[in-house]
């Protein structure tokens, strides 16, 4: 890779781990006085959790080539240890790494929407540890490794001839999809939140919203 693709992939990287703060401030403003730290620090501490785990063992995972089309080994190099010690490629396989990890943040971070003053920031760590664990990181490999199979859907229907393959537009599959079906069953096993009415609940904090929702708009210069 060449210096200047290398910098536009740093770059990349810095505008979608941008964006979590992002939703941080745009749900932050929708939720009501009371509720705006305790949402903001679901994203933020998405951000710390999940960015460890990524290292840890979530690249290795979504590599989907110990279960070929699957999962990948989560030990095969823990902590990317051997990644880090090869000199040759470090900089351009790390910076694949981070570029990765933000979006596993990221698809985390949008589902504390759908708990908003419905959950403790302990059970959502938890939550997001089982999620990122069980969930994203292999879905992640799945769609965007060349061993996944849903990246291999196209071939393996219609043949290597046909010619057709599986687009993911923008994340739509790894991320959207993934982030809207926990959302919608989180919604559903906690139910409605104490209090709750019907009709529209206005935002305690409009600014708030409009600036998380720049900072969104921003970030999917690197994002898409």
């Amino acid at each position: 890779m060449d210096n200047g693709s290398l910098a536009w992939y740093i770059a990349a990287t810095a505008l979608v781990l941008f964006m979590t703060p992002g939703v941080a401030f745009f749900y932050g403003g929708l939720v009501k006085a009371k509720s705006v730290v305790s949402m903001m620090m679901m994203s933020f501490g998405a951000m710390g959790l999940i960015a460890v785990l990524w290292i840890l063992y979530g690249f290795n995972m979504q590599t989907a080539d110990w279960w070929p089309g699957v999962l990948g080994n989560p030990f095969s190099d823990f902590g990317l240890t051997t990644m880090a010690n090869t000199p040759e490629t470090a900089s351009v396989n790390l910076t694949a790494v981070s570029y990765g990890a933000t979006f596993a943040i990221i698809t985390v971070a949008l589902v504390s929407g759908a708990i908003a003053d419905r959950a403790k920031f302990g059970s959502w760590m938890i939550f997001a540890f089982l999620f990122a664990t069980i969930d994203y990181f292999a879905v992640a490999g799945w769609v965007w490794n060349t061993n996944g199979w849903i990246f291999n859907l196209g071939t393996t229907l219609f043949g290597k001839d046909a010619g057709v393959e599986v687009i993911d537009y923008a994340g739509g599959t790894a991320v959207h999809i993934n982030a809207g079906a926990a959302a919608l069953a989180l919604a559903l096993v906690l139910g409605k939140r104490v209090g709750f009415k019907k009709g529209i609940t206005k935002p305690h904090n409009v600014p708030l919203v409009l600036l998380g929702a720049a900072i969104l708009w921003f970030g999917w210069f690197g994002f898409n």
